[in-house]
């Protein structure tokens, strides 16, 4: 057994007297090009991370569930039936939540004990909360017998489960891109998907082949999707569409861009629609790159999606926007922020024979602005949540 999933498994004996029932895992993900553009019914192109959260767990023959984390000293123990809106709080909100939303959905679960190791970066955009959810979704399901892993019209189902547990019990009112990457993803493929009908693509996704890497900088300036600000981003997209007659911003043709900004009349609620309607568009254009084997030509079009998100949508801040310059201006073909906004981490594609200089070069940068030390590291697009043992 690898080390991750025995020190997880030993973890869950002493803590609870007894071993797992078995070993599950799911991803983080990180975001090539397409942020915000989720909760709009629009194409983003996430990749899956090899960074993963493991889950051991063992189903109980009553509807306990007691929640233990290696990377938090919070624990729970409570009742299927005290798990609600906003209860439990906490980190715990997102793992009970998996269970109320698949009874939600009528699915026949049970109470189980849980210890979850989550090698994902906590609060750098990487999407920490859907690989919980999604490891504790897919050892349930299956526990429980739900065969939601069997095939990806499965696997859509559970990501919505997923993602309505983080809405409603976490109360993140995030869209349904993490939870897709986390249970969707293809090893060596980005995963267009397209928000409106649920509908995927595996696109190959290997810069090595092209003598590139993909850098991921953790700023470790703390992101949260729960303070507000994200809410408010969505709110204006939703005001922008129901100003233009319109369901949702993806129905915004990008050839129509300007008449449409010309018909809103708050200059804020203009400027999100335009990063929205712009950010589909380079979603569609990196897609075209990757399958023509043009990978490096992308740069411009990640450098183009950080200045949106900077200028129009207002989701950067100061960690993120030096990380993505010092990186540019060593030698990366491309670079921007990626996830929710508001801190997290940023990416670039660069040579892969540069990416020690960029990294040393990211963090002198952030130790003359007094700044603390990012994280820098590479990630390939890696597989989706499964059993390990």
């Amino acid at each position: 057994m690898p080390a991750a999933e025995t020190t997880v498994a030993q973890s869950f004996s002493q803590e609870y007297g007894a071993q797992p029932s078995g070993v599950w895992s799911a991803p983080g993900r990180v975001n090539l090009i397409g942020e915000h553009t989720d909760y709009n019914d629009g194409l983003c192109l996430p990749i899956a991370l090899p960074h993963r959260t493991f889950a051991a767990v063992r189903l109980r023959p009553d509807r306990r569930l007691r929640l233990r984390s290696l990377q938090s000293a919070e624990q729970y123990d409570l009742e299927l039936d005290e798990v609600r809106p906003g209860n439990p709080p906490g980190w715990g909100g997102y793992a009970a939540g998996v269970l109320w939303a698949l009874e939600q959905a009528g699915q026949q679960v049970q109470g189980c004990d849980v210890l979850v190791d989550g090698q994902v970066p906590l609060g750098a955009g990487l999407s920490s909360s859907a690989a919980l959810e999604c490891s504790v979704a897919a050892a349930v399901s299956d526990l429980c017998g739900l065969d939601l892993l069997a095939d990806d019209t499965a696997r859509s189902a559970l990501a919505a489960i997923c993602v309505n547990a983080e809405n409603t019990v976490a109360q993140a009112p995030t869209g349904g891109m993490d939870q897709s990457a986390a249970l969707r993803s293809q090893a060596g493929h980005a995963l267009l998907l397209d928000c409106r009908d649920g509908s995927i693509v595996q696109v190959p996704f290997d810069p090595a082949a092209h003598g590139l890497s993909l850098l991921v900088m953790d700023t470790r300036a703390e992101h949260a999707l729960v303070d507000g600000q994200y809410a408010q981003r969505r709110r204006s997209c939703e005001e922008a569409a129901g100003q233009l007659g319109l369901h949702s911003l993806r129905e915004v043709p990008f050839s129509d861009l300007d008449e449409a900004l010309g018909r809103l009349p708050d200059a804020l609620v203009r400027a999100r629609a335009r990063h929205v309607v712009t950010e589909i568009e380079r979603v569609r254009r990196t897609v075209a790159l990757l399958r023509e084997g043009r990978p490096a030509d992308v740069g411009p079009l990640l450098n183009a999606s950080h200045v949106s998100m900077r200028d129009d949508f207002e989701i950067s801040c100061d960690e993120l926007d030096l990380a993505v310059g010092v990186a540019t201006a060593h030698g990366a073909v491309g670079a921007r922020m990626t996830g929710g906004g508001f801190g997290g981490s940023a990416i670039a594609l660069l040579p892969a024979d540069i990416v020690a200089e960029v990294s040393s070069a990211v963090i002198q940068a952030f130790a003359d602005k007094g700044f603390g030390a990012p994280d820098c590291f590479t990630v390939t697009a890696g597989g989706p949540a499964r059993r390990e043992s």
